[in-house]
């Protein structure tokens, strides 16, 4: 069974003090377009990023919230605008999955991790996402 990468868009794009706060919504978009790539490559062999998260093709969900509300999906990425707080959709997201299906959540968010490793997701932090750590 594939397993499925959720990413705290907001959590993400903050995660590098590159001016973001400027355009929300453009820097969810740049974030979007380099998930495209990883969708079809995978993602990089970081530590805490399990195995099957390596394998294309990987199924990506990024959640945004806020000014970043309506970004538009994109091949390899589905884009889902939460209607309030971006933690408690990626929560839903996680807990809407099939059973058994492997969950890997994209988070710095520690109040997150939490809740989502509850449901038996895994998580690992934003730099997993970020081509050599580098801004996205």
């Amino acid at each position: 069974m594939d397993g499925v990468v959720v990413v705290d868009a907001a959590n993400v794009v903050g995660s590098v003090p590159d001016g973001w706060w400027r355009d929300r919504r453009g820097a969810a978009e740049r974030l979007r377009d380099r998930l495209a790539v990883l969708a079809g490559a995978g993602l990089p062999g970081r530590p805490g990023v399990p195995g099957w998260a390596t394998e294309p093709p990987v199924d990506i969900v990024m959640v945004v919230e806020g000014a970043a509300r309506g970004v538009e999906p994109v091949a390899g990425v589905r884009v889902e605008s939460a209607p309030g707080s971006g933690d408690d959709h990626i929560v839903a997201v996680v807990a809407a999955r099939e059973q058994g299906r492997p969950c890997l959540v994209v988070t710095a968010d520690q109040g997150l991790r939490a809740r989502v490793a509850a449901l038996g997701a895994e998580t690992v932090g934003p730099r997993s996402v970020r081509p050599n750590g580098s801004a996205p």
